[in-house]
């Protein structure tokens, strides 16, 4: 069965350059070159992932989210942004959206975040073995699909058996930003750096944050790190 993404923007080229990318790695893809078509497109037909881009005329990325999720399609959704587009992203990240490239994106970065999000999503043979990696993916697709009392058990466990892990208090970080407590965000961001100084997810995240608080805008992407 093959693995279906559907592309929404509204430019004719970049929808063309993600689809040739995505192509050649074997997926099904389909295009909507307005979040109305989209809307349609994801009710009508399912899909395995979403890639969103955030600024488009009369509906942006983030209204469609938010759409989508008022209507119960949890689809993963992957957010492309723009530089002024990034204060968006907390907002995206409370309707599951964890998952974000910034223009201009390489094609080995599209194809390299796709793979991530449809390996976190895959489904469950058996039970998710007790082990660091299987709990961080599952933190990761809890987040997705906004199971926050979940997720912290993942991550609770994946810290039980590495408690020195920049990525699991990285996303600890995320979770707390999630739940609109960024001040307990910056703590978990904040230790992941304390335990690796050149650890550049949480290094990024911290930067946004603290732009964010004190000038009400940032340069920087979201970024929860990767496996």
């Amino acid at each position: 069965m093959s693995i279906k993404i559907l592309i929404v923007d509204d430019e004719t080229n970049v929808r063309l350059n993600y689809r040739i990318t995505l192509e050649t790695e074997g997926y099904d893809v389909s295009e909507a070159s307005s979040a109305t078509v989209a809307l349609e497109e994801l009710v009508g037909r399912s899909f395995d992932l979403a890639i969103l881009d955030l600024r488009m005329p009369s509906m942006d990325g983030l209204e469609l989210l938010a759409k989508m999720r008022e209507v119960g399609i949890t689809v993963p959704a992957m957010i492309i942004t723009a530089y002024s587009d990034v204060p968006h992203a907390v907002q995206a990240m409370k309707l599951g959206a964890i998952d974000f490239l910034q223009k201009p994106l390489r094609p080995d970065e599209l194809r390299g975040i796709v793979a991530e999000i449809l390996k976190r999503h895959a489904p469950q043979r058996d039970t998710p073995g007790d082990n660091f990696n299987s709990h961080i993916i599952a933190a990761k697709r809890c987040l997705n699909l906004r199971l926050f009392t979940t997720a912290r058990i993942h991550l609770v466990k994946a810290m039980e058996l590495n408690a020195k892990s920049v990525e699991a208090f990285n996303l600890a970080g995320v979770l707390s930003e999630m739940l609109d407590d960024p001040d307990k965000a910056k703590k978990y961001y904040g230790q992941a750096i304390k335990l690796d100084k050149n650890y550049e997810p949480a290094q990024q995240n911290m930067r946004r944050l603290f732009e964010l608080q004190h000038f009400g805008a940032s340069s920087e992407p979201f970024n929860i790190g990767g496996m």
